[in-house]
């Protein structure tokens, strides 16, 4: 069946479908991750955004009910270069065009993603959709009517309705409470090896109510969308971290710079792949981290603010990371959890056990 790409700009790529029948609207972007594509499908932080993957072959390993990083898939459409139909690999459970068809997602293979890619690096993250249905003139007309990523408040959507636990592996050696604004379920199970009973709250609870938990540390997990729209949870964040020691991850980073004071802006195509090179400040230390965001803290908005700058990304110098001079809270703007990417800043989970306790 045949699957069309419309981009805002007005760019149509004809290729044949994978997934779903239908239409879906949403944001352009890339990644650059070779593997890792079930837990990009299923990672929150992608909401709206219809995703472009520029390693050509993908499918080759299958899918796997291990790889979820949520309860669903997340993107809102799906586009590779080659889709490989008969995958080889133990932890196999099927073929990813069958997963992709049952859980309703829209996508299609057989298009020059390179050229995508391109096209978005030049242009910026822009408006898109992909059907099955529609022409290439309707598509263009469904684009222009669709709503901007910026205009949805796509956090609430993604997540928790009630709070729920993560429970240990072993003896509870510490008890976290995690703000779920689009959390990866890698990061409990990374918090739950080192012996972290995790209980994760919905992103608009109040900072009272999860203090009245009294637990050992506060998490505040990467998620979607523009975090201009979420000062309310950035107030909340800014009480807890007064309170408690705090991590926070991507989003969690931003909310924490805004709870401060700070600002964020939109990266023009964002970064969204495993091998992005970041340094710590002060250290002199540089990790290959795995990344996915669009938006990025404005370093001068946190100067005065009690926060610092603690690292920086090597390719375009924005901030990857944030310290409090004199409180036990730290954020970083990728991925210690991976899933997908490399596991080089996994060590942040043991520098936040340490934060407990040396606070505890």
């Amino acid at each position: 069946m045949k699957a069309i790409l419309a981009l805002e700009d007005g760019a149509v790529f004809e290729g044949e479908s994978i997934g779903a029948e239908g239409t879906s609207a949403g944001e352009a972007v890339f990644s650059t991750a070779m593997t890792g594509y079930q837990e990009m499908l299923t990672d929150p932080s992608f909401a709206g955004q219809i995703l472009t993957l520029t390693y050509p072959l993908i499918g080759n390993y299958g899918v796997t009910e291990d790889d979820l990083e949520s309860s669903r898939v997340q993107v809102a459409g799906f586009v590779v270069r080659v889709l490989c139909d008969v995958p080889s690999n133990w932890r196999s459970q099927g073929r990813l065009t069958d997963f992709l068809k049952r859980s309703g997602t829209v996508a299609m293979s057989g298009v020059d993603t390179r050229a995508i890619t391109r096209r978005i690096r030049v242009r910026g993250v822009m408006k898109a959709a992909i059907s099955t249905e529609l022409s290439s003139r309707e598509l263009l007309e469904h684009v222009a009517a669709s709503q901007g990523y910026e205009e949805i408040d796509f956090v609430r959507q993604v997540t928790a309705r009630e709070p729920y636990v993560w429970p240990a592996q072993g003896p509870v050696r510490r008890r976290i409470a995690l703000l779920d604004c689009g959390v990866k379920r890698n990061i409990m199970r990374e918090l739950a090896k080192l012996g972290c009973e995790t209980t994760v709250f919905p992103c608009d609870v109040k900072a009272e109510e999860v203090l009245e938990r009294d637990p050992d540390g506060v998490v505040v997990s990467p998620g979607p969308g523009d975090p201009a729209r979420l000062l309310d949870v950035a107030q909340e964040v800014r009480k807890l971290s007064q309170a408690k020691p705090m991590m926070g991850i991507c989003l969690g980073h931003q909310l924490l710079a805004w709870g401060y004071g700070g600002r964020t802006f939109k990266l023009k195509f964002g970064h969204r792949g495993g091998n992005h090179p970041v340094k710590d400040l002060q250290s002199g230390r540089v990790y290959i981290t795995s990344q996915n965001h669009g938006y990025a803290v404005d370093p001068e908005s946190v100067r005065g603010t009690g926060l610092e700058v603690a690292h920086t990304n090597l390719n375009d110098g924005t901030v990857e990371g944030l310290r409090h001079t004199e409180l036990p809270v730290f954020s970083i703007q990728y991925h210690p959890e991976a899933s997908p990417g490399p596991v080089d800043s996994n060590y942040f989970f043991h520098r936040f056990m340490e934060l407990m306790e040396r606070n505890g």
